[in-house]
């Protein structure tokens, strides 16, 4: 095992990655050069559309350094926040990392955040400055940031540009030169970490491991820790990038395991792999069960579409294990389902891949979190996923929202208008501290705050110079008050949103406005009403269509007149009583647009 190396590349999103990777496999001749396609381990089209890695991706590697033959296993990790669980699993599976910084933009908030969690898996880190050919670059400030933040002597630091290849066969050497050789135990019981899981349609569920202990080969009859769940090795190979069949894999090496299994949820991410008959007595660490953070409602536009919809879900999880949704219905969307994601961009890579590969048109409601509420009565604790669920505030004790742990990096320019987004936004300042010209801010601040347009509104009130990281923390006391929307004096369940009680009026008044632009003019005057229990906060009106019935009179008396007008005034309040309500779905999806 000392020509086998394990390591990963971390960074924050869009500083090269992925560019790096296929830079490796050039020099590696692990694929022909005609095939050879910028993004090749970003095989997904939104993957390469939006040029951000989505699912990890392993490849083997066989470089050859003087008179010796070196296996390389390297894994490609997503740079989004969404999907930090799997680069903590990735750093898991490696005994090496390359923490890469773009010599345009420097240290940002993932940078920090995947450097502490190498830095808490006991790693190799090779410091990486990329994109030194631009123009823009300032190599020595980055170097200096580096030094700041975390320490790097400005002689451990490689400079490269992933984009020319400069630098990247040197690199590689370091790899080898300073990585150590993963510690090999054949002889004890198979302990394999899942650091990924995908679906094949014929090979079912397909587990990404790196083999800690042990051995495995076709035919074992294995089990995952978690769920105790038994099946039988029905292929086992390792990644060229594409599989490669070797029959088996032994203790320090990167490979796959085909399961057999229909349901990706049993091949958890970070769980352990292991013999059924010879189990290990002592897991990996650092197994935790998915928790989504962000929970939207989406409905189809037609209604005759659902069946389609949670056919096209049922297809999704079978390769995405985070994904998790239930049916749920309104009086004027219909049926759908409300989803739980891992995040915004989460959610919004799922909508999009129904939309394109299944052919959907979709009406999503705005992004929530999930509540925690204690009752009066044996003080019952409820998750509230959604204002329907909310229960009446004379049965409630206390309620707790979820708070998250946020990172900000930005210039020194810009650190009064963060400050004050911040304060706007219920954060509350924990830390700070200056690096250079740039300032780490950290904030304790409530999850519902964050996903409500924090990131875009922090893009533009620093010009797209600052980042943000953030995980979860824990539940925190919180006035939560339901606001529900009365249209015609009739309650609309669809549109009650759930806020704190000291934002309640400022929120009640923003969305009485913006319904009042969206919803179409009625044959009767329509009173828009925000409430909080039996509260009115704001009121809006739609006018209603006028017809002028007096157009077809020339002259005479003028109470001929204010008959006509006294007519259509009963009319229309007849019609006001007894009329139904005209809201289309276009309403919801205009109101979701702007939210």
């Amino acid at each position: 095992m000392n020509n086998l190396r394990n390591f990963c590349v971390i960074s924050h999103i869009d500083h090269g990655k992925t560019t790096l990777t296929d830079r490796f496999l050039e020099l590696a001749h692990a694929v022909n050069a005609s095939k050879l396609t910028q993004r090749l381990l970003d095989s997904n089209p939104i993957e390469q559309e939006r040029g951000i890695t989505i699912k990890l991706a392993p490849v083997r590697l066989t470089y050859h350094l003087k008179s010796n033959i070196y296996i390389l296993n390297l894994i490609d990790t997503p740079g989004h926040v969404d999907f930090s669980y799997e680069v903590s699993r990735s750093l898991a599976a490696c005994e090496g990392a390359l923490l890469l910084v773009d010599a345009t933009q420097g240290i940002q908030a993932q940078t920090l955040s995947n450097a502490y969690k190498a830095v808490s898996a006991n790693l190799e880190i090779i410091p990486v400055i990329n994109k030194i050919d631009l123009a823009a670059a300032e190599v020595d400030l980055v170097t200096k940031q580096l030094n700041e933040a975390l320490g790097f002597k400005k002689e451990e630091i490689k400079l490269i540009s992933a984009k020319t290849g400069q630098g990247v066969k040197e690199l590689l050497d370091t790899i080898i030169a300073q990585v150590p050789a993963p510690k090999a135990n054949p002889e004890q019981p198979l302990k394999a970490l899942v650091f990924n899981s995908i679906y094949d349609t014929h090979l079912g569920v397909v587990a990404y491991v790196r083999l800690f202990a042990g051995s495995l080969k076709k035919g074992d009859k294995l089990s995952f820790i978690s769920n105790h769940h038994q099946f039988a090795a029905e292929a086992v190979g390792y990644f060229l990038p594409a599989r490669h069949l070797t029959g088996n894999l032994s203790s320090g090496e990167v490979g796959f395991v085909a399961t057999g299994l229909k349901d990706i949820s049993l091949a958890r991410v970070g769980d352990t792999m292991t013999q059924a008959l010879n189990p290990t007595d002592s897991p990996l660490p650092g197994y935790r069960e998915p928790k989504p953070m962000v929970f939207m409602d989406l409905y189809p536009s037609d209604s005759s579409d659902f069946i389609k919809l949670k056919s096209a879900l049922e297809k999704l999880r079978l390769v995405d294990a985070s994904l998790n949704y239930s049916p749920v219905g309104s009086s004027v969307l219909g049926s759908g389902f409300k989803i739980g994601f891992q995040g915004l961009l989460h959610a919004e890579i799922v909508q999009e891949r129904l939309e394109r590969e299944f052919d959907l048109e979709l009406i999503s409601t705005s992004p929530a979190v999930e509540y925690q509420v204690e009752l009066n009565k044996n003080r019952e604790l409820l998750t509230v996923r959604s204002p329907a669920e909310f229960p009446d505030p004379t049965l409630i004790n206390q309620t707790r929202e979820p708070v998250a742990a946020m990172t900000i990096f930005t210039p020194k320019d810009y650190l009064g208008s963060v400050l004050t987004l911040s304060q706007n936004h219920r954060a509350t300042l924990t830390d700070q501290q200056f690096f250079g010209n740039q300032v780490k801010l950290s904030y304790d601040i409530p999850l519902q705050e964050l996903i409500s347009g924090f990131f875009n509104q922090l893009k533009s009130a620093t010009s797209g110079f600052a980042s943000l990281d953030w995980q979860w923390l824990d539940y925190r006391s919180a006035d939560v008050v339901k606001l529900t929307v009365l249209l015609n004096r009739a309650e609309i369940e669809p549109l009650s949103v759930l806020t704190v009680r000291d934002k309640a009026d400022r929120l009640a008044k923003e969305l009485a406005a913006k319904l009042k632009k969206v919803i179409p003019r009625q044959q009767f005057e329509l009173p828009i009403q925000v409430a909080l229990g039996g509260k009115i906060l704001a009121r809006e009106t739609v006018k209603a269509f006028r017809k002028d019935v007096t157009a077809k009179l020339y002259g005479g008396d003028r109470t001929r007149a204010m008959k006509l007008l006294e007519k259509q005034k009963k009319g229309k309040k007849r019609l006001k009583r007894i009329g139904s309500l005209n809201l289309p779905q276009e309403v919801f999806r205009a109101l979701v647009s702007q939210s």
